[in-house]
């Protein structure tokens, strides 16, 4: 049986507070697993001792929003959409055959069948440590940060008119050229904590859509560093659809022509 609690403003399917010490503790409850539920902390801490995080969503899903660092894997051929399975033959290829190497799967949340699929058809393959992070996408969403966009999914994107387009490059190079409609909220200008430096500043004038906390924001700039920074310091004012582009912007002004 799936528990509600309040994030916030928003609802997410976790255990109750008192079985987790912070949200970054808390976990999906959704019964027993063949493999371990990761909370965001463990997430965090497997990822630092060198865990590799698998996307088990589709190509374009992974495109649009995905947990920074994850890779994503083709699916099983011949399957179709509502059963989907990413290729575990091919996911032995990325690991070089190492079936003790220690994997982390999602995919979109405490409802979503794939990453349990996917876990499941490892550990017939014989692999060793699996884990899932079960809170998935949307729950990177609440508790984790930003997300990543690849290249390949903003002429997708442009297609929400009520995206909103964060440049993250200095006043100069934005004035300069950049797309249309981009919002400029430079990285050397951040703040120290929350409410500080340029968000304070984007809250008040509008660069931010103050009565849409749930809008689409993507985040580009120079480099991947400005475009994370600005993308987590966007999350940290309690916007929750957040994405940066890892990619510089001359690859985000080509991919959006």
């Amino acid at each position: 049986m799936l528990r509600l609690i309040t994030a916030g403003l928003l609802f997410l399917c976790v255990p109750a507070l008192a079985e987790a010490q912070t949200l970054l503790d808390a976990k999906a409850d959704v019964g027993a697993q063949k493999t371990k539920d990761l909370s965001t902390n463990e997430l965090l801490q497997a990822l630092g001792k060198g865990a590799i995080l698998l996307d088990a969503r589709p190509r374009k899903e992974f495109a649009i929003s995905h947990i920074p660092g994850a890779v994503n894997v083709a699916h099983t051929p011949g399957m179709p959409p509502h059963r989907y399975v990413s290729d575990v033959a091919e996911i032995g290829r990325r690991l070089k055959g190492d079936k003790a190497k220690a994997v982390v799967l999602y995919c979109n949340g405490p409802t979503c069948g794939k990453s349990r699929r996917l876990a499941e058809e490892l550990i017939k393959e014989g692999y060793s440590d699996v884990q899932r992070y079960q809170l998935g996408a949307p729950g990177w969403r609440l508790f984790g940060g930003a997300a990543q966009t690849l290249p390949e999914a903003l002429p997708h994107l442009a297609l929400d008119k009520t995206a909103v387009w964060v440049d993250a490059r200095p006043q100069a190079a934005f004035a300069a050229g950049s797309i249309a409609g981009a919002r400029n909220i430079p990285a050397v200008q951040l703040g120290s904590a929350r409410e500080t430096g340029v968000m304070l500043d984007a809250k008040k004038d509008g660069r931010l859509p103050m009565e849409d906390h749930n809008a689409r924001i993507i985040v580009f700039s120079s480099s991947a560093a400005e475009a994370r920074a600005v993308a987590d310091a966007i999350f940290g004012e309690t916007f929750h659809n957040v994405s940066f582009v890892a990619e510089p912007f001359a690859t985000v002004s080509e991919a959006l022509k």
